[in-house]
């Protein structure tokens, strides 16, 4: 499994890059004043790191359990970013409907853009960041 510094590097990684992508998108995609679309971008990211750490020890615990390896199919991959999306959705709807001063039907709405933005940059972005960081126990698996 991985190291506590490497999820934190993770983590980080995931949410600069995903802020210097997200923030503009936003912006435009929604409308907004660049000063509200980066404290909803900045917001989500400062929450999606916390639960981003929580919830991939929590998951990498259950693969352990359940299939005795951390490494991930496609389908594994695909289920572990729309539960990631789906647990953040929950806890940043109200956030985000108060924060804009907007009903719940369009802070879901916004949400789920960014939320469909962060699913697919998830999936690359996971993917590229296993095959820069593999996981020794990986490579024993593929030899075996």
């Amino acid at each position: 499994m991985r190291t506590t510094a490497d999820r934190i590097r993770h983590a980080v990684s995931f949410e600069v890059i995903g802020i210097l992508i997200a923030t503009p998108l936003a912006a435009f995609a929604f409308n907004m004043h660049a000063g509200d679309s980066m404290v909803v971008v900045i917001g989500s990211a400062t929450v999606a790191m916390l639960w981003n750490y929580v919830y991939n020890l929590g998951f990498d615990h259950l693969m352990q359990r359940l299939r005795g390896t951390t490494e991930k199919t496609k389908v594994i991959r695909v289920a572990h970013a729309i539960l990631f999306e789906l647990g953040l959705l929950a806890i940043m709807l109200p956030m985000i409907a108060w924060y804009l001063q907007i009903g719940i039907w369009e802070a879901f709405v916004m949400d789920m853009g960014l939320a469909i933005f962060y699913m697919v940059y998830a999936l690359v972005f996971n993917w590229v960041y296993d095959r820069i960081f593999p996981l020794p126990e990986w490579q024993e698996q593929q030899g075996a």
